[in-house]
């Protein structure tokens, strides 16, 4: 048992001021205010309390440790990936495998099904029902069919989420409806979809939308597009804040647009967690280089950035209270896939991480904290 106290606990319900925190293998045991004069771990420094919150999840994880997730074999491969990330805050997270054969998509979900390390949340689809390729391959994009449909609706109940990234002009709304039945949480992009049709799919079931902004119709006056949907009528909204892939200006706006709803994901590639400074997707090499990872032609081919580094962009773009931001990264995305609150509270895993200021000084998930 430890308790630990000079700290602020800052959760789905807000932020609680000097609060104390005990923690028995690895399960929260009891949140209270601090008593004068007790023992505790003092995470406090220089006389300034500590921020503890839930560990970051991130929903876009197209790899990591070297590995993208078509590349994982094995569970330990897939635990591998998401340990490359526990750096940034991340403790839970959705590997996401990009446009793919049905092969290889059948064998992910198989992989994923399998694997009982709990940072690993499930499973996100990127495709291949998509229409603009982005760094995807495009000889991989095609239209939804009914083996898919079978397929995915069996790995709705098999995995504990599934998110599908689809483009509503690949995919009926009757098809969308179905997924959405089976429990598959429903993301349209990588689309250049009108607002009508986009819309459509919404009112069909989808309640997501993937990276806004990116590899999606604009928006426009006259034509309002996907970006126009999603702020419309999307229930939760992914955004890259890495500098490169949004403008910091379309951040501002969709943040005074949609606080609530908005999810910051890294769509982070095998490169992440190493110092790699190329790898190959698809048999395409992909550089990295001053914060950015392209394809020969300057295409952005997923980011390069940590998510207590999003978070941090996010706040200095929007020029709101980190506190006010963080939510973003461990609480809206734990509300779209539960429907409720990620709180610290008894009976809770501590999967917590600790901060100082802007910066992640500490992981907590089994009971000891760990250097971040």
């Amino acid at each position: 048992m430890t308790v630990y106290a000079g700290l602020d606990l800052l959760d789905g319900d807000g932020l609680r001021p000097d609060m104390a925190l005990r923690v028995t293998a690895g399960v929260v045991e009891e949140v209270r205010p601090r008593r004068p004069d007790e023992t505790a771990t003092d995470l406090s420094r220089d006389g300034t309390r500590a921020l503890v919150c839930p560990g970051f999840l991130d929903l876009q994880v197209n790899g990591g440790a070297g590995l993208l997730t078509g590349d994982c074999t094995t569970p330990a491969d897939l635990s591998r990936l998401a340990a490359a990330h526990r750096a940034g805050g991340t403790l839970g997270l959705l590997p996401t495998l990009i446009s793919d054969s049905p092969a290889t998509t059948a064998r992910v979900i198989d992989l994923v099904a399998a694997t009982r390390d709990p940072a690993i949340l499930g499973l996100h689809l990127e495709g291949p029902h998509l229409t603009i390729a982005g760094a995807h391959d495009p000889a991989m994009l095609r239209p939804l069919t009914d083996a898919d449909l079978a397929l995915y609706r069996d790995a709705a109940r098999r995995l504990p989420h599934l998110l599908i990234t689809l483009a509503p002009e690949q995919v009926t709304p009757a098809r969308i409806a179905a997924l959405a039945e089976a429990g598959v949480h429903v993301s349209l992009g990588h689309s250049g979809s009108s607002y009508a049709q986009a819309t459509a799919a919404y009112a069909a079931g989808a309640s997501h939308a993937t990276h806004l902004f990116n590899a999606m119709s604009g928006l426009h006056h006259r034509e309002p597009g996907m970006v126009g949907a999603a702020l419309d009528h999307a229930d939760w909204i992914g955004l890259i804040a890495d500098g490169h892939h949004v403008h910091d200006a379309a951040l501002r706006l969709a943040h005074a647009a949609r606080p609530e709803s908005l999810i910051l994901v890294t769509d982070a590639m095998a490169v992440a967690g190493t110092d790699a400074t190329r790898f190959t997707l698809a048999g395409r090499q992909i550089t990295r280089a001053g914060g950015r990872l392209t394809l020969a032609d300057g295409t952005l081919a997923g980011a390069d950035i940590t998510m207590i580094a999003a978070v941090r962009h996010m706040a200095e773009a929007t020029g709101a209270p980190l506190a006010a931001i963080l939510p973003l990264a461990f609480d809206t995305p734990h509300r779209m896939l539960t429907g409720r609150p990620n709180r610290i509270e008894p009976g809770a895993p501590a999967r917590l991480i600790c901060l100082h200021g802007d910066r992640l000084t500490a992981t907590l998930t089994a009971g000891d904290w760990e250097a971040a």
